[in-house]
């Protein structure tokens, strides 16, 4: 049987619809539109890197220009979203935390499986102490609890037994975050954060799955199961395999081949009606990018979408590095155009352009660099800085 063959062009289309891409980034950028935009995206990653803005921000500011940090805190204390695991930590939208216990069942064995000499060295008891003293007395960070012990040097199964506790109880869903000082987490007892509807909401694993694999495939378009397993990475390759047979012998997908920036077809699932929605033609507007932005986060479709390959070279050391320590992607309408390596200098009041890179067939006209000075002066009010200063061959 022949299947349909989706262009390119409608792909990335759907693509960035569905990521809130192909709009104009113009609305308040306040707390009932960014619930929404939250919403929309189920999630957005956090990471700590400051180099213009933090990850999270530098997401919801691409779609918002107004946006600022002070919004997501304000969605996090009015407990319309939860800080926790996807394929990273994240801050996801609330209605999702009754489905986290089926991955708060699984962490629970396989963490212990993982890390067999914790009950040896006394981790455990830990555990329990831990607890109550959240308990009692409250919210706490890693710095009140175990000051007196050693610390490890590796990962967190190498930290000291209480800061290794808190993330074993925040990672099983006996504590949650409550809110964060900079970068630093404070947690406390689950129910003492997360909304009695929510803390209370019961789904079997078949619902969970069932809700993972509609939700990555809203959020997605096209997707493979193993696209829809790693989406939020809650249930296995395994179950998203199922799922997607299941419902391709109700009629509730389809199968598609999706043209690729490489020539080569790939074939996906999608709901029948999905070629049936009336798309809306992406903004020219020049955006930069997080490295993390969803619409970005899996490398390899981002390759096969718009022919782009983009790698963090933050872990390469700096005279192997191609670009840069933390190098920005530039998406111009449904292109990517290129990646910047730009840094805000708080001390100087600055935005240090350093490079921009082109991609190939890509022309720099006067039209296309006035639009990408007006995307690096937006970044500016996101990193708070009031100047600019472009190195002598920032173009490259």
């Amino acid at each position: 049987m022949t299947l349909p063959l989706v262009p390119i062009a409608t792909v990335r289309h759907h693509h960035l619809a569905r990521h809130r891409l192909c709009e104009a980034p113009t609305g308040a950028g306040k707390a009932q539109d960014l619930h929404q935009m939250l919403q929309d995206l189920t999630f957005v990653q956090l990471d700590s890197i400051n180099t213009v803005s933090r990850a999270h921000h530098m997401i919801l500011h691409a779609r918002r220009t107004n946006y600022r940090p002070k919004a997501l805190d304000k969605l996090l204390a009015d407990r319309l979203a939860f800080e926790h695991w996807t394929h990273d930590a994240s801050v996801v939208d609330m209605e999702n935390f009754g489905h986290w216990k089926l991955k708060f069942a699984r962490d629970a064995v396989t963490l212990k499986a993982r890390y067999k000499n914790w009950r040896r060295d006394g981790y455990e008891e830990k555990f329990a102490t831990v607890l109550k003293r959240i308990a009692d007395h409250g919210a706490c960070c890693s710095s009140d609890v175990g000051a007196d012990e050693k610390k490890g040097s590796g990962g967190w199964w190498d930290w000291h037994p209480s800061k290794t506790a808190l993330e074993y109880l925040w990672r099983t869903g006996e504590i949650s975050v409550t809110h964060r000082q900079g970068f630093r987490k404070f947690y406390d007892l689950t129910e003492r954060v997360i909304p009695p509807e929510h803390l209370n909401a019961r789904y079997t694993p078949e619902e969970t799955v069932n809700h993972a694999c509609t939700t990555a495939l809203d959020n997605l378009g096209f997707a493979t199961s193993g696209e829809l397993a790693a989406f939020w990475d809650l249930i296995t390759p395994a179950e998203a395999k199922t799922w997607c047979a299941d419902e391709l012998a109700a009629g509730r997908l389809i199968e598609v081949e999706l043209e690729t920036a490489q020539g080569k077809p790939r074939r996906s699932f999608a709901r029948p009606d999905v070629l049936d929605v009336p798309l809306m033609e992406p903004t020219k507007r020049v955006r930069i990018l997080s490295p993390f932005d969803p619409a970005l986060r899996d490398r390899k479709r981002t390759e096969r979408l718009f022919g782009f390959h983009y790698r963090i070279e933050v872990f390469v050391p700096e005279a192997k590095r191609q670009y840069g320590y933390y190098v920005f992607p530039v998406l111009e309408g449904d292109r990517m155009i290129g990646r910047i390596d730009m840094k805000a200098n708080r001390a100087r009041d600055a935005m240090a352009v350093r490079a921009f890179w082109p991609e190939a067939g890509i022309r720099m006209g006067s039209g296309r660099m006035k639009s990408l000075r007006s995307a690096i002066e937006r970044s500016t009010q996101l990193a708070a800085v009031t100047n600019l200063e472009f190195a002598p061959d920032w173009l490259r």
